[in-house]
């Protein structure tokens, strides 16, 4: 069941900064942190610049090593590392925008996530 809504969120995440190509791509001059954060204040997520900012590098990081050896393990992270009151929505839209900001060729352990 859990599984389940971790795969529902996933896809809503990806989707909506990817689907419709109407996204929250950012112009290619525009500082990447400075979007992410952007990107990150319309779901709701708060905090430091430079702090999201080294959640959505490193998180990237975990990826390319095997640290985190899929999405589910990614967002685990990510959520641990956000405020309390964070929800698991929250840490896998941020894992998506991470991705798409820090890391677009890890994008695809999205997919992954809905088979």
């Amino acid at each position: 069941m859990k599984k389940r809504l971790l795969i529902g969120v996933a896809t809503a995440a990806m989707t909506a900064g990817l689907g419709s190509g109407l996204g929250f791509a950012a112009p290619a001059a525009a500082d990447p942190d400075t979007a992410f954060t952007n990107e990150l204040n319309t779901y709701g997520i708060y905090g430091q610049k430079d702090y999201n900012a080294w959640i959505g590098k490193i998180t990237c990081k975990r990826i390319a090593t095997g640290v985190d050896a899929d999405a589910f393990e990614a967002a685990h992270f990510v959520h641990n590392q956000l405020e309390k009151d964070s929800t698991t929505e929250q840490a896998w839209q941020f894992l998506a925008a991470g991705l798409r900001t820090y890391c677009p060729d890890k994008l695809p352990i999205l997919d992954q996530v809905g088979q």
